[in-house]
């Protein structure tokens, strides 16, 4: 049974400081104070980085206590375990016996573990007439039943901390989704902004974050991936109330147009202005008319009209599909650079040019590119040709690829967007200089 006096280590070991708190700790146990032993210790995995140790510390005492005969840890049970360092090695798996030591050390460095070491250092038990343990040498479980409460406690806040940083992390992968879809939706819409610096102040923090960072590291990415949401959801909403005040002025108007019981519109039909059209009121009707030349763009590929006319103010091509703007397209498609006029790309003309010799090189036929180029718009088909340089080494056949986004472009089932911002995410960090 445990006396309770202080024993100093066996051999070479010295005592310590930590070695007498222990033993003072486990003086001071509660004749009735009890703990089931395997939940304490599930708590003590739970608990291993704010106590030091690592799991093969763990996989020890977890042999020690499957020595210990009874489920409850207690004083009236005894708490001296002595099994030897080859049975210690068998209940841990063929743990090395050196290591088996060097763990058993840790674990009464720890303060978990405290050594009763018999006068030879051997661990033995003696028993009385009746075969109950009289005295027992090897390792006392006392520290784990003192400090059980303590260790819950541990446990408790490991698991909190766990719990808050898995639910920082959701929330920051909530923001980023948010931020990139926002620009996404911002560029495809052509909204007014600053979108490409946006997009790299967005870049620069996620990936300033380390491989492992801290619940601080952590805490402050997500004020300022949420400070830069609300920055850009301001900037949409300024649109989305701009946007739905033209909107009722339009409609306004064309209520009071239509109120006039001697306007004619109703017998004869009126066209609305598409952008790029020269538009000449006309007195007598109060209608307009636009001016015919080399398409509603001004580009030598006419338009489908109710393409073109989906959204007025928004720059669309031929299929309807929306330019981009070209310092984005060139961040997108750093490799086009080099195909332009002198090694540099200035405008859509150099671009365009650019993609002619691209496409010679990458074997595409030019009725091919002149099909894209009608379908989707000069501007567009050069953008996409771009886009397959940048993602050559993943295309087999640049020329069947083409022909199919021409064909999905027919149906309206393809849009210049999604791709631009994919690469964009791929080619940002490079921080290419354009022209």
């Amino acid at each position: 049974m445990e006396t309770g006096s202080v024993t100093t280590p066996f051999g070479r070991r010295s005592m310590t400081l930590g070695m007498l708190a222990s033993q003072v700790m486990a003086g001071e146990i509660k004749p009735d104070q009890s703990v089931d032993k395997w939940k304490l210790f599930r708590a003590l995995c739970e608990a291993k980085p704010l106590l030091g140790i690592g799991d093969r510390a763990l996989a020890v005492l977890n042999a020690l206590l499957s020595f210990y005969p009874k489920n409850e840890l207690a004083q009236g049970n005894g708490l001296i375990v002595f099994p030897s360092n080859i049975q210690l090695s068998l209940r841990t798996h063929g743990m090395a016996e050196q290591t088996v030591r060097r763990h058993l050390a840790a674990l009464v460095d720890a303060g978990l573990l405290l050594r009763k070491d018999s006068p030879n250092g051997k661990r033995y038990v003696r028993r009385d007439r009746a075969g109950e343990v009289d005295e027992a040498f090897g390792f006392s479980l006392a520290p784990l039943l003192a400090r059980a409460e303590e260790i819950e406690q541990l446990a408790a806040a490991v698991m909190a901390e766990r719990l808050h940083v898995q639910r920082l992390r959701e929330r920051i992968t909530l923001c980023r989704r948010d931020i990139a879809k926002l620009i996404e939706a911002a560029v495809e819409e052509d909204i007014p902004g600053d979108w490409q610096g946006l997009y790299s102040e967005f870049r620069d923090l996620i990936e300033g974050l380390p491989r492992s960072p801290t619940t601080a590291q952590l805490e402050l990415l997500l004020d300022e991936l949420m400070g830069l949401r609300t920055n850009i959801l301001n900037q949409l909403e300024i649109q989305v109330k701009s946007t739905k005040q033209r909107g009722n002025a339009d409609y306004i108007e064309r209520h009071i147009q239509n109120s006039n019981p001697e306007s004619t519109s109703e017998l004869e039909p009126s066209f609305e202005p598409k952008q790029g059209a020269i538009a000449e009121p006309d007195n007598d009707r109060g209608s307009v008319t636009a001016a015919k030349g080399r398409g509603e763009t001004g580009h030598p590929f006419p338009q489908k009209e109710e393409e073109q006319s989906r959204r007025p103010g928004v720059r669309n091509d031929g299929g309807g599909l929306k330019s981009f703007p070209l310092g984005l397209v060139l961040q997108a498609c750093p490799e086009i650079l080099a195909y332009g006029p002198d090694g540099a790309i200035r405008n859509w003309r150099d671009l365009m040019a650019a993609a002619v010799i691209v496409r010679s090189m990458l074997g595409v036929s030019p009725s091919a590119y002149e099909e894209a180029a009608n379908v989707m718009g000069p501007e567009n088909a050069a953008t996409v040709m771009a886009c397959i340089l940048e993602r050559g080494g993943h295309i087999n056949s640049a020329g069947g690829y083409l022909r199919g986004l021409t064909r999905r472009s027919e149906k309206g089932e393809f849009a210049i967007g999604p791709m631009l911002m994919a690469l964009l995410r791929a080619n940002t960090p490079a921080g290419r200089k354009v022209g």
